[in-house]
């Protein structure tokens, strides 16, 4: 195999698992939810196209970007020893390769949309790429992973509109405080190799069962900044009955994970519930705004 590109066995299934692209829809029902209000119902082709790419290329390229930097931990860590670069199926110089390609291809996408966008291209790159380092200084890394989260309705009034309104930055708030309580989730599963392996998270700094009781709080913080957003928005009553609808499901996720706090895979799945719920909801109360009453 050669150092400079990918190997041999670099097959699409291959790449597929390095990039794990089972998970590249987890975030990206709430980003075509904000889309829409940000359009006030359907934005142009052209735009969801070019959103849906830049959308798709950044996460590519951090998590790209994080397997490289995370590569001396992965092999240390017997949960990741099978992984693509580990092992030389795929090069060190294939991964900065495709990260730096999808970056570009952030540029590009966010320069057809207005020049906002391309101004802003590069901190959204910033964020991406910045967790592969925060990880390794302060437990603030999982409120770090919920920023990059937060970038998508700022990103969708941006692509559309060209400007962020206050409307906006309450729903960065909200995702903000909900992608910090999935990524708390998510770190249940790694705080025994994260301590050994000297990473930060919230649940290695606060401990399991104060991290188990702060995720409630999160997921109720975010909802109440939801429903602000949709007051803002003007969205229709299907609107709050989609939060309601969340607020069950992430109850139920709660006390999954307050029985058994290492097994996250289920409630890792529910948010692929939780997305589409949310953008079920956005859809029908743009829709529906003609014939139901809003606030």
């Amino acid at each position: 195999m050669s150092d400079n590109g990918p190997p041999d066995r670099g097959s699409a299934s291959e790449l597929g698992r390095f990039l794990e692209i089972q998970n590249l829809g987890l975030n990206l029902a709430f980003a075509l939810a904000f889309l829409l209000v940000a359009a006030d119902g359907l934005p142009s082709v052209r735009t969801v196209v070019l959103v849906v790419v830049a959308f798709v290329a950044a996460r590519n390229a951090g998590h790209s970007f994080n397997r490289w930097t995370d590569l001396a931990q992965d092999r240390r860590n017997p949960r990741t020893q099978d992984r693509a670069l580990v092992t030389g199926r795929l090069s060190i110089a294939f991964a900065l390769g495709f990260a730096a390609g999808n970056a570009a291809l952030v540029v590009v996408a966010a320069a057809l949309l207005n020049p906002l966008a391309l101004y802003l291209s590069p901190v959204a790159l910033a964020l991406v790429f910045g967790y592969s380092y925060t990880k390794r200084f302060g437990w603030w890394t999982t409120a770090f992973l919920g920023l990059v989260q937060s970038v998508s309705p700022a990103a969708a009034y941006v692509a559309v509109r060209g400007t962020i309104p206050l409307e906006a930055f309450v729903a960065v708030l909200g995702m903000l405080l909900w992608g910090t309580a999935f990524e708390t989730i998510h770190s249940l599963g790694d705080v025994d190799s994260d301590r050994a392996l000297g990473l930060r998270s919230i649940p290695v700094r606060l401990g399991v069962a104060r991290s188990v009781r702060l995720v409630p709080l999160l997921h109720a913080a975010a909802l109440v900044a939801f429903a602000a957003y949709g007051w803002l928005a003007g969205l229709a009553y299907p609107y709050d009955i989609a939060l309601a609808a969340m607020a069950l499901l992430a109850a139920r996720t709660d006390l999954a994970i307050h029985r058994e706090p290492a097994r996250v895979l289920a409630p890792f799945r529910s948010h692929f519930a939780l997305g589409a719920i949310f953008l079920l909801g956005t859809g029908v109360a743009l829709f529906a705004m003609s014939w139901l009453p809003v606030r």
